[in-house]
């Protein structure tokens, strides 16, 4: 029994089978009842003396009583996972770098039975060294000018992958212009990123078994072929008599090791290293499942090896977006041109900001986008149409200098990704929500076809996740509320607070009616202080009236006529008593909103009773279609009935409602002046506060 591991052809682990010429007998190894190991014969006829497998030697030429297990991948299961991944790719041809001493007619015999894909050319550089190698590839460096799209390099180890792709550079052809692909499997201890191409296509296994469980699968599967059979067939499995190579078959009987080749092809089970069973009678080997990877750029721009798909059972499954086209050169399309994509950005501090062009009609900083304030398709190709053609017929109202922090993303991504950009400002100025059966916003241009990507300040939601594929988050944020200063100084008009307006205009109208009634009444009079009366010496004029009604309004005493006449000082009385109602409502009102106004400043969170059961003349809201609008209103729908109608359209617009200034800046970046109130995070990380709601107070 021989065992074939990753390194070495064969690695003989149980060495006491088939060597028949050193000790006559062949043994196989598996676990007794009686003692820790028990001897089996496998093979007794004459003239069939099992030799070990090579890597060059098929196994179907050896003898039937040889059990060889072999944990590296066979050749036809490597050109299995190439084929799958080259169609996968939709690439019907392929060139062929050849590294590893291989036999390439054996081996193209092979791919063409098990392929349908052409090899067009090939660079055999598999019995050369590497000085040698190095040397031929420059003589031959008119191979790699004749290359195209993709190149299989099979049989090379990193070192020698890395002076192909130096020496295709050095040709005059950049790695990055063609789909590399490895032909032999990686380890991922071997996956490295200097020198390599980006987009360069590997595989392998992921945390293969370790052998001493392969063993153990191995021993198992003989104890359960042994038992199966003592239970079955008692008296033919009687194997432990000793037998060798120079003995003939039994009386009557069929040779042992024929038995227990037999035996072990009928019995399969799920062991340590997965599903255990014998192939062609004589070769075991576990099943394996090829993760495929690729060489791209992480989140922070160095290289970085990514999964992208994995191949089991012969089948190859990739992730969405993992499948590459035919490249024609960095950046460029089939006709030669760069790539060309229509942005759509949402006007958001400090992520994007706006200002006008300069006079020539040119941004010194950031990028030219268009604000035309729709969402059209139509209207936007004609306008970029014209912008493109550079005559001039754009309105320079349309035209707008987009910068800030994403605008720089775009531009360092766009580098990287070698393509070409138009920017625009979303029509509506909104995020994306499901209003009245569509998306509004960003998602909607998104899903109309108006854009090809939206860069900005979005935040992911369950629902937009739904329907648009979002990119990894690049900044952190948090949601807050924002609240007044408390050393906010209170306006003027404040003492008009406890009332409400027309409160206060039904006042003073009622004050100059009685007014006006007085002195009506005292002229009526016969006892009226006017000169048709009886005091003829003072006149109560209308004036006099005003001063009256005033003076008692106000609770002060001050030099003023009071009428003579009874229906007067009953209509005095009257006013009296309403002064003294109106004053008394009034300083209670006053202390109730002054105590209130303080207190509104101190909310503990999202979960505050303020907000939730919010008192006359306190307002919130956030901004329109908005993830906090989103998250407010499935969470908590009573709040955002009552906040929806003080939504505003932006953040900034959401800030100077709550009071001035707008902002400032912070250190964590730029923060709003009034005071946040949010959820504690874990110090250190870097955190924008984003508003959440905004809250003030206004009278009632």
């Amino acid at each position: 029994m021989d065992v074939a591991g990753p390194g070495s052809p064969q690695s003989p682990v149980l060495d006491g089978a088939g060597n028949g010429q050193s000790t006559g007998r062949e043994h196989g190894v598996a676990p007794g009842r009686e003692g820790p190991w028990l001897l089996l014969p496998l093979g007794s006829s004459r003239g069939q003396e099992p030799g070990r497998g090579t890597a060059t030697t098929p196994l179907c030429r050896q003898s039937p009583f040889h059990f060889h297990m072999d944990r590296q991948s066979s050749l036809e299961t490597l050109v299995d996972v190439v084929v799958s991944i080259l169609q996968a790719n939709d690439w019907h041809e392929t060139h062929l770098v050849l590294c590893h001493p291989w036999d390439v007619s054996g081996f193209l015999s092979l791919w063409a039975h098990r392929s349908q894909l052409l090899l067009r050319t090939i660079l055999d550089l598999g019995y050369l060294d590497e000085h040698r190698a190095s040397r031929h590839l420059q003589q031959h460096r008119e191979h790699f000018r004749a290359l195209s799209s993709p190149v299989l390099v099979l049989g090379c180890d990193l070192q020698r992958a890395r002076l192909v792709f130096r020496m295709a550079e050095e040709s005059g052809l950049l790695p990055q212009e063609l789909h590399w692909v490895l032909g032999s499997p990686l380890s991922t201890s071997e996956l490295q990123t200097e020198g390599l191409p980006l987009g360069l296509l590997a595989y392998g296994e992921l945390n293969p078994p370790p052998l001493e469980l392969f063993i153990q699968d191995a021993v198992e599967l003989v104890s359960r072929a042994i038992g199966s059979a003592s239970r079955t067939r008692p008296g033919p499995t009687v194997l432990h008599t000793a037998v060798n190579c120079s003995s003939g078959h039994p009386a009557g009987g069929e040779a042992p090791g024929l038995i227990l080749s037999r035996l072990l092809s009928n019995t399969s089970f799920h062991g340590r290293t997965g599903p255990v069973r014998v192939q062609s009678s004589r070769l075991l080997r576990p099943e394996q499942r090829f993760h495929v990877w690729r060489l791209q750029r992480d989140p922070r721009g160095a290289p970085a090896w990514g999964t992208v798909g994995s191949w089991h059972r012969g089948r190859l499954e990739l992730q969405e977006g993992a499948r590459q086209s035919q490249r024609h050169g960095p950046g460029e399309a089939a006709s030669g041109t760069r790539r060309r994509l229509r942005v759509v950005t949402l006007v958001e501090h400090p992520f994007v900001f706006t200002r006008e062009v300069d006079e020539d009609e040119s941004c010194p900083v950031g990028q030219l986008c268009l604000d035309p304030g729709t969402n059209d398709s139509a209207v936007l190709d004609a306008l970029f149409e014209e912008l493109g053609a550079g005559n001039g017929s754009v309105p320079r109202a349309y035209k707008k200098c987009c910068y800030g922090y994403c605008i720089d993303l775009l531009e360092k991504l766009a580098e990287d990704m070698s393509f070409a950009f138009e920017l625009y400002i979303v029509g509506d100025g909104k995020y994306g929500a499901w209003k009245n059966g569509r998306w509004t916003g960003l998602v909607g241009d998104l899903l109309s076809g108006t854009a090809h990507m939206a860069v900005t300040s979005f935040s992911i939601n369950s629902a937009r996740s739904k329907v648009i594929d979002f990119t990894s988050p690049f900044f952190s944020t948090s949601l807050g509320i924002l609240v007044r200063t408390k050393d906010t100084a209170s306006p003027i008009g404040a003492f008009m607070w406890p009332l409400h307006w027309t409160m206060w205009v039904g006042i003073f109208v009622a004050l100059h009616m009685t007014a006006l009634f007085l002195t009506l009444y005292e002229w009526k009079s016969p006892y009226g202080m006017t000169p048709l009366g009886r005091n003829r010496m003072k006149i109560f004029s209308y004036s006099s009236a005003l001063n009256l009604c005033y003076a008692i309004l106000f609770g002060r005493t001050v030099s003023s006529k009071t009428p003579k006449c009874c229906t007067g000082r009953f209509l005095m009385n009257l006013w009296a008593i309403f002064c003294l109602l109106v004053l008394s409502s009034y300083t209670a009102n006053l202390a109730a909103v002054m105590v209130g106004d303080k207190t509104f400043e101190e909310l503990s969170g999202i979960h505050d009773p303020k907000l939730h059961h919010p008192s006359q003349g306190f307002c919130f809201g956030t901004v329109w279609e908005s993830s906090a609008e989103e998250y407010i209103k499935k969470s908590f729908p009573e709040m955002h009935e009552h906040m929806r109608r003080h939504n505003v359209p932006n953040t900034p617009d959401s800030i100077l409602r709550g009071g001035p200034p707008p902002l400032t800046p912070s250190r964590a970046g730029f923060a709003p002046s009034p005071q946040p109130v949010h959820p504690p995070q874990p110090q250190g990380s870097p955190i924008l506060r984003v508003p959440l709601c905004w809250c003030r107070t206004e009278p009632p």
